[in-house]
């Protein structure tokens, strides 16, 4: 039996060490590994509490298991019970060997936060009864007795934190990037979130793993989460005809228009679409059971609609009228149903007198422009 500072070595059993929680999914190709140690021993022996909570080592205590090895020595170190100790050194483990993959870093980073911030409001406290040592045994595994000589202690608040514990996985201030990569796995493991939109994050989440873009993958689960509340809105009896047929219709053709949009723009395509169809149910609820309007509501001012927005809708609807027969549709409609369709077809005219003079403007603009540089 050996010691050191903070540390013995002695024999265990390998079957007595507990792995617990780790963060890490994704051993990797151990066959190396295995390899190195059945031919020159454990060069580097793993590290335990004295609980036999396994701190730094798995891929090694792996090896050794599937070499058949029933005891090793390990280091035993003290001082490492709190479970912000337990993460710092499994986050140095990984920096020495094999790195985490972009997902485990996020969980990784996601509990670190957590518990540094817990950790921060603890030493708060205690520093007012003049007891303000960091916690013991998590600046240890980084080669320090104590305190912040080696890990600068948590900030109190919460950005701070959040950008500390960022660092410490990455070595970057990349906290925005694993704030979003979190939230697709809140949403992936969320049963109360449609199953669309559970299956998008999960998918966004293996393709960032396979070097796929952060952002790109946060925008697309967020228009899924859009298009799945146009699917409710479809499938709900409960609101009205014109807006249920209009959910349908928005979310099959931005789900048609996913694979020639960037993230972005299907982004706010479907963010665009919901907010219209939302500002309009509301606005029918907001009508009195006799037929009189409500008093006006606070104006809600509507998504602004892109010009790709714009587009797609009217690609949508070119030629609409050769597919609906008016000796059907007009004893159909109710009567607030063809309000809204008259009200529609008259600010469309209005629409498209204003558009067609902005666009006149902006050719006699032109064409000014042109008269000026040939006369100079």
């Amino acid at each position: 039996m050996g010691s050191g500072p903070g540390h013995i070595e002695l024999e265990r059993a390998l079957d007595s060490i507990q792995v617990g929680r780790r963060h890490r999914d994704d051993l990797g190709d151990l066959d190396q590994l295995t390899e190195s140690i059945a031919r020159d021993g454990m060069l580097q022996p793993i590290t335990i509490t004295p609980d036999g909570v396994l701190v730094c080592g798995l891929r090694r205590l792996t090896a050794m298991r599937k070499l058949g090895w029933k005891t090793a020595n390990v280091w035993v170190r003290s001082g490492i019970t709190d479970r912000l100790g337990e993460l710092l050194a499994e986050q140095d483990d990984n920096a020495l060997h094999k790195p985490l993959t972009l997902t485990e870093q996020a969980a990784l980073y996601r509990e670190l936060k957590e518990v540094m911030a817990e950790d921060a409001a603890r030493r708060q406290e205690a520093t007012r009864f003049g007891a303000a040592d960091f916690v013991g045994g998590a600046a240890e595994v980084f080669g320090g007795a104590s305190g912040g000589a080696t890990v600068a202690p948590p900030s109190e608040a919460t950005g701070k934190s959040r950008a500390q514990a960022a660092k410490m996985v990455s070595g970057r201030n990349s906290y925005t990037s694993f704030e979003r990569i979190n939230e697709l796995q809140r949403l992936a493991a969320d049963e109360s979130q449609p199953a669309s939109v559970r299956e998008r994050a999960a998918a966004e989440l293996e393709g960032i793993d396979a070097g796929g873009s952060i952002t790109a993958a946060h925008q697309r689960t967020h228009a899924e989460a859009s298009l799945a509340e146009l699917d409710r809105l479809a499938a709900d009896p409960a609101v009205s005809a014109d807006v249920r047929a209009r959910a349908a219709l928005d979310a099959d053709r931005l789900r048609a228009a996913d694979a020639q949009v960037r993230a972005a723009e299907l982004e706010q395509l479907a963010a665009e679409a919901l907010a219209r169809l939302t500002h309009q149910q509301k606005a029918k609820k907001s009508k009195k059971p006799n037929g009189q309007a409500a008093p006006a509501p606070v104006p809600v001012i509507a998504a602004v609609m892109s010009v790709r927005a714009f587009v797609l809708t009217w690609e949508d609807l070119a030629g609409w009228w050769e597919r609906a027969d008016p000796t059907v549709i007009g004893p159909e409609l109710t009567d607030a149903q063809w309000d809204l369709f008259t009200a529609t077809v008259a600010g469309t005219v209005q629409f498209m007198d204003a558009a067609e003079t902005a666009r006149h403007a902006d050719a006699d603009d032109a064409t000014e422009d042109r008269r000026r540089l040939h006369a100079v």
